[in-house]
């Protein structure tokens, strides 16, 4: 049967960017699903990604100065092990408590005191209540926790999500930037401004090097812009700057998603790609090309190759640009 073309342009705009968050490592497994198949099953989503991180195996990586990823979970999370308990940088998503915990365990006993929130979506906030009740106090940015005690619609995804219980809400919130001593590191908060969101920090381990950028970066595949939460292209251009500025050759680079372990070698790529796509899209709209018609120029063709293979399609990022340019 052939789709209506206004249900294949509903699935491009809305059926791809909760798939990309129930694991980063789903792209490297092929585990990631389609806007079709996604559909295709009588459920939300939100509630596909959940039974999806109920059993996607978390795979650790050890970095340097006591710090790893763990990925699986929505998000790639970073944990800082040490006499302070563990922090927590990301939550993932509830439904892979077990896991999470199990692969956490696995790098130190010490319980869990601290989580950092890099903003407020689902796949980045959705554990932070089982955190808590292991007893990790909650860091955000002022704009996650206005999301999370409010209803929020995002239009990308057809979803509305309710307030978080109170336990899931950050208590120590910060406006700018926020300095953390634990477990003989310094961890450095910086808000970006608007970016994937309007709610996005970064962590620096300082002493590591290593730099969680949440999902201003999303390591070999097109990211997502949320608008309805004041995301912007130019905003992620900006963060993305900001996240050069603050990186050496050494600095290990955490992504939001995508292959968990970079450097700024890789995010340089990243920019160069946002940017080529922002400059070409923005012409197109310019010249007073439709959205379609911007489309079928294929503004993103020299980076597809790369960056476009994943669910998170050309066709759909170029309609993210055009709405921000």
């Amino acid at each position: 049967m052939t789709m209506p073309a206004n249900h294949q342009s509903m699935l491009s705009r809305r059926g791809f960017c909760l798939c990309c968050a129930a694991a980063a490592g789903f792209a490297a497994t092929g585990g990631w699903f389609s806007p079709a198949t996604a559909y295709a099953k009588a459920r939300s989503i939100v509630d596909l990604i959940r039974d999806e991180a109920a059993k996607t195996k978390i795979k650790v990586h050890k970095l340097r100065g006591n710090v790893s990823i763990l990925e699986g979970s929505g998000g790639n999370i970073a944990v800082l092990t040490g006499g302070d308990g563990k922090v927590f940088v990301d939550a993932g998503i509830t439904a892979s408590r077990l896991r999470i915990l199990e692969a956490a365990n696995s790098l130190s006993r010490d319980p869990i005191t601290h989580l950092i929130n890099t903003h407020w979506h689902f796949d980045h906030a959705d554990g932070n209540a089982w955190l808590n009740a292991e007893g990790a106090e909650i860091t955000a940015h002022e704009n996650t926790h206005k999301h999370l005690m409010s209803t929020q619609r995002v239009e990308d995804w057809d979803f509305n999500f309710t307030p978080s219980a109170l336990a899931a809400v950050p208590t120590d919130i910060f406006d700018t930037d926020k300095t953390l001593k634990l477990n003989g590191s310094t961890l450095q908060l910086r808000y970006y401004g608007p970016a994937h969101t309007d709610s996005d920090i970064s962590v620096n381990f300082s002493e590591a090097d290593i730099l969680h950028v949440g999902d201003t970066y999303w390591n070999g595949i097109y990211p997502f812009i949320d608008y309805s939460t004041g995301g912007s292209i130019g905003g992620m251009i900006k963060a993305t700057e900001a996240n050069l500025a603050a990186a050496t050759k050494r600095t290990i680079v955490i992504p939001g998603h995508g292959t968990p372990v970079s450097n700024r070698e890789e995010l340089s790529s990243y920019r160069d790609m946002l940017v080529a796509i922002r400059d070409n899209v923005a012409k197109l709209k310019s010249q007073g090309r439709s959205i379609e018609e911007a489309i079928s120029a294929r503004p993103t063709a020299a980076f597809d190759a790369k960056w476009g293979q994943f669910v998170i399609t050309p066709e759909f990022f170029v309609r993210l640009v055009y709405q921000g340019v």
